[in-house]
């Protein structure tokens, strides 16, 4: 299906969502993504990507409570669809298959 293909920042996004749930919305999303990757990412480049992952239909958003703490803001939490998942999955397959391909003198040869 054309334009569902994902990058690696929206896989990596995603995975993010899901290690979360429910506690998914952008700030969180952006630590966690440091706390894993070490990688500081930007929250307006986490907002474009979850944008681009609604609009593919690979997760879905709703508004939660106004709190104090946020000075009376919603949160914007995000949750992975089934779509969302099933292409995690195929995702995670590809990279199986590919790693698996990769025959053992490889990494012998290159870390000898």
């Amino acid at each position: 299906m054309k334009g569902t293909n994902l990058g690696e920042f929206q896989e990596l996004v995603l995975l993010t969502i899901g290690s979360l749930h429910p506690e998914a919305y952008g700030v969180a999303i952006k630590e966690e993504i440091y706390a894993h990757t070490n990688r500081k990412v930007t929250l307006s480049t986490v907002h474009a990507a979850l944008n681009r992952l609604e609009k593919k239909g690979l997760v879905k958003s709703d508004l939660g409570e106004a709190t104090n703490i946020r000075g009376g803001k919603r949160k914007r939490n995000f949750t992975i669809t089934a779509f969302g998942i099933k292409m995690l999955s195929e995702a995670k397959r590809q990279r199986e298959s590919l790693w698996d391909s990769i025959p053992d003198i490889v990494f012998q040869v290159n870390l000898g």
